[in-house]
């Protein structure tokens, strides 16, 4: 399993994107629950926010492009790597864990974010 920092964030979204797709930005996928995103969220900044709870992944796994450059970003970063397994088990090629989630995000990208 692939996983980035929330620094290394940037330097992925510019690998990620698909020149031949400009149009398609690349995914963060938050699996947190309704009342965490309300406690704290992350702002787009080159990728598309999506959130998705984790329990609904496999009811709503068309939602998603197996294609498409996912980031996946929960609470500590357990969640998310779960989910990445699932999604890479699932034929998604092109998906990493956030490490640390939103919590080293606050620390490492974003101090305003709050932490919970």
């Amino acid at each position: 399993m692939n996983s980035i920092t929330p620094a290394q964030l940037p330097e992925w979204l510019q690998q990620a994107a698909d020149p031949a797709a400009p149009q398609a930005l690349p995914v963060v996928l938050d699996v947190r629950e309704p009342w965490e995103l309300q406690t704290a969220s992350v702002k787009p900044e080159g990728f598309e926010l999506r959130a998705m709870p984790m329990r609904t992944v496999p009811a709503r796994l068309l939602e998603l492009d197996r294609h498409q450059a996912i980031a996946v970003l929960c609470h500590h970063g357990g969640r998310s790597a779960q989910v990445v397994q699932f999604l890479e088990g699932n034929g998604f090629t092109r998906v990493v864990n956030i490490d640390g989630g939103i919590h080293a995000w606050s620390q490492q990208r974003d101090p305003g974010v709050p932490t919970y």
